[in-house]
């Protein structure tokens, strides 16, 4: 059985991929704004997070391959953490290193 692999339409950069699929103007543009605020807030938490890691990394005068040990992923990973990085993480992996330092991340919704 032949799968056909080619791709028909691809939205370009910055254009609205609801409008693509089908949705009126005016609804494609509330979902894109909606979904670009979702992803925004994503992207604040994980930087957070990951601002939380890279000021416990300094404060222990930890050097990067120490950090890595500690928080169970491999030196490049740090330097993505570090680097703020946010596309190579989930919150979840985030989380689950603030852990393994022994702090505690609590959630407060507004």
């Amino acid at each position: 059985m032949t799968q056909n692999t080619k791709s028909t339409h691809i939205t370009a950069v910055g254009e609205n991929v609801f409008a693509d699929l089908g949705f009126s103007p005016k609804e494609a543009a509330a979902l894109q704004a909606k979904s670009k605020r979702i992803i925004s807030e994503k992207l604040a938490i994980k930087e957070s997070l990951m601002a939380e890691l890279s000021s416990w990394i300094d404060e222990k005068k930890l050097k990067q391959h120490d950090a890595a040990i500690i928080l169970g992923i491999t030196r490049p990973r740090v330097s993505d953490v570090v680097h703020k990085k946010t596309v190579k993480f989930t919150i979840d992996s985030l989380v689950d290193m603030l852990a393994r330092t022994g702090k505690r991340v609590e959630l407060a919704i507004r």
